[in-house]
């Protein structure tokens, strides 16, 4: 029997028309048993019954296991990003990869600018010292009088820009890869973003070029009073030196829906003025049903095109 393994922590086998026609034809679904982000050992193990289908979450895709996922013809990712994927090893085993890059782009867009407007009105250090019977007056900043610096202008990107232009704040962005830039938005080298930008906000790729792209040195680079938001990727921000900058109050405020190693355990848990969020940019109910959705049809198609049925 054609099995097929969903690595991501949750997933609506039931509601999810593509998985219920695999199922028809025959297919086994394998799930995730541990709930989590897997360990290479650990899909490796999910894999090597013979999969040849894998609707995958942010996983470590390395050659190590791809080279073990003997019967694999299709890795749908069940997301934009593909950082996790060794594209490179994929292809050398004839393995198909694909993606769901609008699905999420709006959740991701939304979390993020729940995210800024927390921060500039520091939402949740005023809850905190109501619950412990304090009522601060405390005085927040407007994001219609700030510069938002967006790295990154991909589909989240752009989206960002977008909603902070309607609540009229003055958008920078920098992206070499830019294709499409939004009407009103500066692209701009990073050296200026960091000196100009009241709040920075990273909407790009992971990869070993932008590996702590936000380090001790772009921290005092940045303006006074700057926060920092990362709903994008792991890695892309030393975390250490963050918790420093936040510390010595060179940065004012941040939040992190990503981390370098999930579940978090890190410094920056002992700051106030840091906000952590369990990686869910993707998970709101609409647009996690549409990647789930779009995610499965990809593995469909993928494995028509692979041969893997007719």
């Amino acid at each position: 029997m054609n099995t097929l393994v969903i690595s991501t922590s949750s997933f609506d086998i039931d509601n999810n028309p593509p998985l219920q026609q695999l199922l028809r034809q025959g297919f086994q679904i394998v799930t995730n048993p541990h709930k989590r982000k897997l360990t290479e050992d650990e899909i490796i193990e999910l894999l090597k019954d013979g999969a040849v289908g894998l609707i995958a979450g942010i996983e470590p895709l390395t050659a190590r296991v791809l080279q073990a996922a003997l019967k694999l013809k299709v890795i749908s990712r069940c997301g934009a990003g593909l950082d996790s994927v060794d594209l490179t090893a994929a292809q050398q085993h004839g393995i198909a990869v694909l993606n769901t890059p609008e699905a999420p782009a709006q959740a991701v867009a939304e979390l993020t600018m729940g995210f800024i407007l927390s921060l500039l009105r520091q939402i949740s250090p005023i809850d905190r010292a109501v619950r412990n019977g304090e009522w601060p007056r405390t005085q927040g900043r407007l994001l219609a009088a700030q510069t938002v610096g967006i790295v990154g202008l991909g589909h989240i990107g752009r989206r960002v820009a977008r909603l902070c232009q309607a609540f009229e704040a003055a958008v920078i962005a920098h992206d070499p890869f830019a294709v499409l830039v939004p009407e009103g938005v500066n692209l701009v080298s990073m050296e200026q973003l960091l000196a100009s930008a009241d709040v920075v906000t990273l909407h790009l790729p992971y990869s070993s070029t932008t590996h702590h792209l936000l380090d001790a040195k772009a921290f005092a680079a940045m303006k006074p009073e700057a926060i920092v938001v990362n709903a994008a990727r792991g890695g892309l921000v030393d975390e250490d030196a963050l918790a420093d900058a936040l510390t010595s109050g060179k940065v004012s405020a941040a939040a992190l829906d990503v981390f370098e190693q999930e579940p978090y355990q890190g410094a920056l848990l002992a700051l106030n003025n840091v906000t952590v969020t369990s990686h869910v940019g993707s998970l709101a109910r609409e647009s996690r049903q549409r990647m789930e959705i779009e995610a499965a049809e990809n593995l469909l198609q993928g494995l028509i095109k692979t041969g893997a049925i007719q």
